[in-house]
């Protein structure tokens, strides 16, 4: 049974909200390396994050902070995207 909808066609509206987390003052950002993925995962990842993107459910980020991503098979065999915080 697939629980997650493919579309949310009930987002609340888009509202410029700033914010900020207060970081120690002696903390520097963390930023790890991606993990290997061949070529065939790549291209999952890539449609993935496009489709993400297209929705709005993401966006690009310009934060130093980072995590890496991998790619988890299902049972059905398809891939789910998940980050490595």
């Amino acid at each position: 049974v697939d629980v997650f909808p493919d579309d949310i066609l009930d987002l609340p509206p888009e509202r410029e909200v700033e914010f900020s987390i207060d970081i120690v003052p002696v903390t520097s950002p963390i930023s790890m390396a991606p993990y290997r993925m061949s070529a065939a995962e790549l291209e999952k990842l890539k449609e993935q994050l496009e489709e993400l993107l297209d929705k709005r459910f993401v966006r690009p980020s310009v934060s130093p902070w980072g995590a890496p991503v991998l790619l988890v098979k299902k049972k059905d065999g398809s891939m789910r995207l998940c980050i490595d915080y």
